[in-house]
């Protein structure tokens, strides 16, 4: 249980969880699953499957305005517009392209911690942040696939992604409710995206589209558990690394994606592409290292 409280170790398995949830997107789109009914499926399977860890561990979830208003707000900014604009945009970018979207957020969400006050980074970390941005920039002017080149829409689409993640990445920790438990505020924000998903499924398909899923159960499992596994991190990071650590899971996630979808679904890209990958690397590996090097000296003022 140590390495669940080393923001570093919880980096790499948050980043790796969410990377593989991209490929799986696109399979579930092959497959004919409306992308709002994907998103359905990755909140309720995560939150049920948190929900009931919550219950078997003995505890007892708290329900008040505050922790309401929480759900509502990380639901929506974080999970329900960001997820079905990820899945909307991976049919026409790829699934690795998307990914590489969220490489962006932790500058956004550098600069509004900045904005609000919160905690900032060292100055080895802020290059690494900077490090990671070039990259994403770099990935950004290849513009999708080999004979696949992305429409301006669809990038500018997922330019909004990182956007969106970083307001929530910034919201979760000033309005984070006092002693809560993050693996309840992690059930409780992703059955409340489920519950106001199912309007948005209505309105965009006309129904409530579910025969497809009988088709990929294996794919189902797998993404439940990606997703489970991925948010029970998550909040434990938020609370562990802060708000601009959090947001670097992006950089991770965008190099699993950008395997998984070379090694397994038959994307093409530019050796510009994989050079930004490897230059986002980089900056992660400085991130990891100056957030290591605060820890070390935290420590230090405490005992001194």
């Amino acid at each position: 249980m140590q390495l669940l409280n080393s923001a570093a170790v919880l980096l790499v398995l948050t980043g790796a969880f969410l990377g593989l949830t991209l490929p799986f997107g696109k399979l579930a789109f092959v497959a004919g699953v409306a992308p709002s009914v994907w998103a359905f499926v990755i909140s309720l399977g995560a939150g049920t499957v948190l929900l009931t860890a919550f219950l078997v561990m003995g505890k007892r979830p708290q329900l008040n305005a505050h922790m309401l208003r929480y759900y509502v707000i990380t639901a929506l900014v974080s999970y329900a517009v960001p997820n079905l604009m990820t899945l909307s945009a991976i049919p026409h970018l790829g699934s690795g392209y998307t990914g590489i979207m969220y490489t962006l957020s932790p500058v956004f969400t550098l600069l509004f911690s900045v904005m609000l006050k919160l905690r900032r980074p060292s100055p080895l970390g802020l290059l690494g942040i900077l490090v990671g941005f070039v990259g994403a920039v770099i990935v950004g002017f290849t513009r999708g696939q080999v004979g696949q080149p992305a429409e301006p829409l669809w990038v500018a689409i997922g330019l909004l992604i990182p956007v969106l993640l970083a307001l929530g990445n910034v919201y979760r920790t000033v309005d984070w409710p006092a002693g809560a438990d993050p693996t309840e505020l992690a059930a409780g924000s992703h059955l409340m995206t489920a519950l106001l998903l199912i309007p948005i499924i209505f309105y965009m398909t006309g129904g409530f589209p579910v025969a497809p899923l009988r088709g990929i159960p294996w794919l189902v499992v797998a993404q439940v558990v990606a997703s489970a596994c991925m948010f029970a991190l998550y909040f434990q990071l938020q609370a562990v690394g802060g708000p601009v650590y959090l947001s670097q899971i992006g950089y991770v996630g965008a190099a699993v994606a950008l395997l998984a979808g070379t090694l397994f679904l038959g994307e093409i890209y530019q050796l510009a592409t994989w050079g930004g990958a490897l230059i986002i690397t980089i900056g992660v590996l400085m991130t990891t290292k100056a957030q290591r090097m605060e820890a070390k000296a935290l420590v230090a003022t405490k005992a001194a």
